[in-house]
Parts: structure tokens; sequence; C-alpha cells
């Protein structure tokens, strides 16, 4: 189960290795407070003209100066913050190990679980040992429903298989929770690599093998059993990957949301005996469900009894094997490294051994260290700044949907109640989860990993029959990501993302409309991109719009789809236009929202001219200072099969060749950042 929403809409997602070794030095200063620039002259390569490439002549000396270092996949803004970040969280967590909290504690949870994943000498002597009951439970399994129910058991300590479940919102009727079951089971991460279509393609699905084989040679298998094991193993998983739905289809809330009774799944997917496995997995009073993928779950139905047992087992223990891979040994977590960083993004190296323990800290014990981290890095002012900015947004938004010629009378009005009941979190949750009944101990780092799987699952699934809890937070206040979840109708801003180059303290008003001001109104605007729109003003999937309004919306969003399927991150591979189609959407949103606020602001003001900029100028590079990185080429092939954001050339250049805002402030006539008028995309 998966703390964070499977509907939340992100700004962005950054993924970070984690590894193991020894000897680093861990002593460390805490950084002393400076005042950041507003914006870097230095990065401005004023040999490229602005109005043929952007982002070249906005931070292009930065792009040359800066290459992708050997532990990183990509390099640009988002990782600087987060290197900042890490320096102010490892104080956090190094106290917390020096000062002994009272158990069950925050101080005692966060550094007991740090001192855990700092001690690969216990790691290296427990081995594999650690999963080693879940894996005889397995072997143990004498048919089809001993088996799924085993699933159940290995998903309440974090690995799932098979399919997926959760409890969430019902997007139909936002006023309770039901179970939703939805395609999984797969070690690659889209179906498409399953069927590749070309050498590399072909290299990474042989090396995927491999690693298979890799990890039950460590685990104790011989090396001709560990091969015919991989071979097992991705038979099943190929036709689970065949039977799935790609991920344009998968973001179509319409398409996912199929109601079922009880009767109606086990009628279709009769191999399991389903109140059973509900029973297993400790899920009560569950009348109805939601399949995302019926096709799916019809297809697996006959591949239960297709694969022999011994090979649905040998699927299972590869499974369990691979998610908790980092967890357990060093010899484990350098193979998963090997493989999911080095082969499919490119990541040479590892990184230090702290970031990679305080990487296993936040994805467990973030709530608890971010229960730390706003005490003494969230200054309160910092909310109040943000929350007049989306009200000023917000305003802007009201305005421009009142003047779009494209949509009539009713449909504005539908999203203007809308826009009215938007609510929104900055910071942290006003009320904090209690942790306090789960056992943290400093040297059982795969024990305290299941530990809190556990509670985040029981969590989860005793949610049904329960009202919904509006405060709950999908992320950690120090997570520099923001979100719009259109269930909730609801907006929410981590700290952490509170700081330059999104927001800054010391900054002209220009600055932070370019960044954090763009960040609110892309967010804002999730709530009104292809798929969010589907939503109403209570968070229930009910469509507001009449059929010549949606059509026009959809010859709009036509053109953006076309304009980003031309983009090429490297050769034969293009952005998906509709797959990163939401996300475009916001970014050209969000921009446009925040420009015009911007100009709501400056009214009746003189403009102080800075280093030669005017605002509107100004504006547009804070923008392009807020995306720009570099990114190696097994990053972005793996990223355009898999993530519905754009990569940050396009997210900077992209939307801004749509704008006359920005033509108009830097004059351009003619050059490639300018859209022909046929094709040129103008929504919000």
């Amino acid at each position: 189960m998966n703390k964070i929403n499977k509907t939340l809409l992100g700004l962005t997602a950054i993924a970070i290795a984690v590894g193991c070794g020894n000897g680093e030095d861990n002593t460390h200063q805490e950084e002393n407070k400076v005042t950041t620039p507003a914006f870097d002259l230095s990065q401005i390569d004023s040999t490229v003209m602005p109005c043929e490439d952007f982002e070249k002549y906005a931070v292009g000396n930065w792009l040359n100066d800066n290459p992708v270092p050997e532990a990183e996949s990509r390099w640009g803004s988002f990782n600087i913050v987060h290197d900042a970040n890490e320096i102010k969280l490892r104080a956090i967590v190094e106290s917390a190990v020096s000062a002994k909290g009272e158990k069950g504690s925050a101080l005692q949870q966060v550094g007991d679980f740090y001192a855990s994943a700092l001690d690969s000498n216990t790691t290296n002597e427990l081995g594999i040992t650690p999963i080693q009951p879940l894996l005889d439970k397995i072997d143990g399994a004498a048919n089809v429903q001993d088996l799924v129910e085993t699933m159940a058991e290995t998903r309440k300590r974090g690995s799932g298989s098979m399919f997926s479940g959760y409890v969430g919102v019902d997007s139909k009727n936002s006023s309770q929770y039901i179970m939703h079951l939805s395609q999984g089971g797969l070690g690659l991460p889209d179906k498409s690599y399953y069927t590749p279509s070309d050498e590399r393609g072909e290299n990474i699905l042989n090396e995927y093998k491999k690693h298979i084989a890799a990890l039950f040679v460590l685990a104790g298998k011989e090396q001709a059993a560990a091969d015919e094991i991989a071979l097992q193993v991705v038979e099943i998983e190929s036709e689970l990957a065949l039977n799935s739905m790609d991920r344009v289809q998968r973001r179509n809330p319409e398409l996912t949301y199929n109601k079922l009774s009880m009767d109606e799944l086990q009628e279709l997917c009769g191999a399991i005996n389903w109140p059973s496995f509900f029973a297993a997995a400790e899920l009560k009073g569950v009348d109805n469900v939601v399949v995302g993928q019926l096709d799916f779950m019809k297809a697996l139905n006959g591949s239960l009894t297709k694969f022999p047992i011994e090979n649905w087992k040998t699927y299972m223990k590869w499974h369990l094997i691979n998610d908790m891979a980092g967890n357990l040994s060093e010899a484990f977590e350098k193979q998963s490294f090997s493989f999911y960083a080095t082969t499919l993004r490119g990541t040479k190296v590892m990184k230090p051994r702290w970031k990679r323990a305080l990487s296993k800290s936040n994805g467990n014990v973030g709530e608890q260290i971010g229960k730390l981290f706003v005490e003494k890095h969230f200054p309160e002012e910092s909310k109040q700044k943000v929350l007049d900015l989306i009200g000023n947004i917000n305003t802007v938004f009201k305005e421009r949907v009142q003047k779009l010629e494209w949509m009539g009378e009713d449909t504005k009005a539908k999203a203007m109640e809308k826009l009215s009941k938007f609510t929104y979190k900055i910071g942290y949750p006003d009320k904090w989860e209690d942790y306090s009944s789960v056992d943290i101990s400093a040297n059982t780092l795969a024990q305290n990993v299941m530990n809190m799987n556990y509670f985040e699952y029981k969590k989860n699934v005793n949610r049904i029959g329960q009202p919904i809890d509006k405060g709950e937070w999908g992320m950690s206040p120090q997570t520099i990501n923001a979100y719009y979840n259109p269930t909730m109708n609801e907006i929410v801003f981590p700290a952490a993302i509170l700081q330059p180059p999104f927001f800054n303290a010391d900054a002209d008003d220009a600055i932070n409309y370019g960044g954090i001001g763009a960040v609110i109104g892309h967010e804002f605007s999730h709530g009104f991109d292809d798929q969010g729109c589907k939503y109403d003003g209570e968070g229930n999937l009910n469509n507001w719009w009449t059929e010549q309004d949606l059509a026009n919306f959809g010859e709009r969003t036509a053109k953006l789809v076309n304009q980003f399927d031309g983009y090429e991150v490297a050769e034969g591979n293009h952005v998906n236009g509709n797959l990163t189609l939401g996300e475009n959407i916001a970014d050209i949103a969000g921009i446009t929202l925040s420009y015009y606020a911007l100009e709501k602001a400056m009214e009746g003001k003189e403009d102080p001219m800075i280093d030669g900029f005017d605002y509107q100028q100004r504006f547009f590079l804070s923008w392009a200072q807020v995306w720009h990185s570099n990114a190696k080429d097994e990053y972005l092939i793996n990223q355009v099969k898999t993530d519905p954001h754009s990569p940050t050339r396009y997210r900077t250049n992209g939307p801004l060749t749509n704008m006359t805002e920005f033509q108009s402030a830097f004059g351009c006539k003619d050059g490639a950042m300018i859209a022909p008028d046929s094709s040129k995309v103008t929504i919000w």
C-alpha cells in the first residue's frame, strides 16, 4: 500500500537511488544562513538569442558547466535544492541518534531508524534471513488460493505481486472509501519493456534476466537454477504485461472506474476466492470494489491456472527479494542499484552512505522527520505569503474563465463553482500521525521497514467504513514537491518547496511569481486538465461540461499533444504527448495564470528595472531557473516511457512557444520560440 493516493497529480518526481557501503566520513556542519540571489546572471548565455532557444539563453552557461554527476541520472534545480535540504535533514537525524529519545517518540524512531540504515555490519551479517519466514511461507503454499493469501501477507510487509490493491476515495462517491484493485506484478517499469522494438530494449530485457538470476544466486541458488528461474519469472511477467493497460489509458479515470459487487468480482476472476483473500488481507466490510482494469483481472484468472504453481511460487519469491533488496546486505543492494539505477537510468556510482540512509529514513519515517523539520526550518510567515499568492492566482483564474470565448456560460458557472471549493494545505499537517505503536530498533533495518509497512497497510485497510480523512497528507513536509488531489479537490504545498528557486523571501515579485506562483498555477490547473476536469467541486467523477465545450477543449488539447509528440529526447525516442498531456496543460496554464497575477500585482507600481531586465523578463527568467536540468540519455528514454511529466528542456521551452506574452517580453518577431498561429495553444 502506498501512502500517496494513486490519483495525486504532482509537480515533478525525483528518483533517489539507494545503496549500501561503509567507511564514509559522517561528520558535517549545519549550513549557515545565506541570502540566495534572486537570479544568477552568470547562468545566462548571451550568445544564444532568447527567441531561438530560451532555455539555452536563460541558463545555458549553467547547463554547460554542470554535467550530470556520476551519482545522478539527471542534475538540475530540484537536485540542488534536494542536496541543500539533505544537509538540514542530516543534522536532524544525527541529532536524533544522539538524543536517545523516549520509546515511541518521533525522536527515538527517527534516530533508531537512521542508525539501522547506517549499520551495514548487521545487514551484511543477517543477509537474506529477515525475509526468510516469508519465503518459507511462499514455499508452503499448496494451491492457488494459498498462494494469493500468502501474497496478502507479503503485501502487508511491503511486497506486492500479481495485482495491486488499496483503499481509497470512491471517485463517484467522494464521501466514502472503497477497495480498489488494479494491474501490477511487473519488475520492469512499463509493459513496453517486455516487447522490445530495438537493440537497446532487447539489452535491457536481457539485463533484467541477469538481474533476476543474480539476486537468486545471492539468495543461495546455483547459477544454472537461477538462470532457469529468471526465464520463468519473465514468462509470467510478460503475460501480465501483455494484458495490462498502457499508461495513457490508465490516466483516464473513466476507463479505470469499474465498480463491481463481490459476486461480480468472483465471476470475473473465479480462480481466487475473494472473501477468503480479503479476510487474509485483514480487509473487513468489503461489499464492492473498483477494478481498474477488467481485462487484466480476467486474464489473470486464466494465468493463475496456466502456469505451474511452482513457477508462481518462484515469481512471488522474486518480487519479495527484489522489493526488499535495498534493505538486505550490501551485495543485494548493489545488485539492485546496478540494474535499476545504472542500466535503466544511467547512474554510474552510488551516493554516499549517509545519503542512502537518509533516503531510506525519509521513505519510512518521513512524517516523524517532518515533525522535527518544520520546528527548525519552516518560517510561519512563508505560509501567509503563499496564501496571498494563491488568492491572487485564484482571482485571475476566475477572471480568465469568465472571459473565455470557447466556453459557454453553463460550463463557466460549474467551473467557478469548482474553483470556489478548492482547499489548500501549506507547510505541514494540522494533526500529526501517531506512530508510537510502531517498533523501531537501531539494528534491524529490514524489520523496521516491514514494521512501518504493516502500520501503513493497516491504516489504509482500516479506512473502509470510516469517514474521509480530510486532514491526511500524501507527502511529508520536507518533500520538494506539490500536488493536486482531485477526489479531495485540494492543493498541497509541503514546507520544503517554499525555498529558492521556487520561493525567495528576498526576491522581487517577478521572481516569486515565475517560481512558486507558476507552481501554484500548475496545481490549480490540474483541477482543469484533461482528466482533472472530469471531477466536480466535491471530488466526484462527474461530467460538468456541455458537449460543445468539451469538444472545444479537446481541439485545444489535441494541438498540445501534437506539439509535444514532436519533441525528441534521444534518437528515435519522443515525448508522448498523450501521456504528458495533463502536466503540459498544467504547465502552460500555470505560467499563464501566474503571469497575469503578476501583472495585477504590478498595477499602479513603477517597474524597478533589475539587472537590466523588466519585470516581465525577470518572470520568464525565473521560470527557466526553476526547470533547468541536464539528464543522461538512459534517464530520458526511461522518462518518456514512464513519466507523465515532459523532460525539463521541454517544460521550459514548450509552454513559452505558445505565449504571446513571452514573445512580447523579449521582442520576438520570429524564431523557434514562436509556434505558428495554426498550432499555437491557449487554453486557460
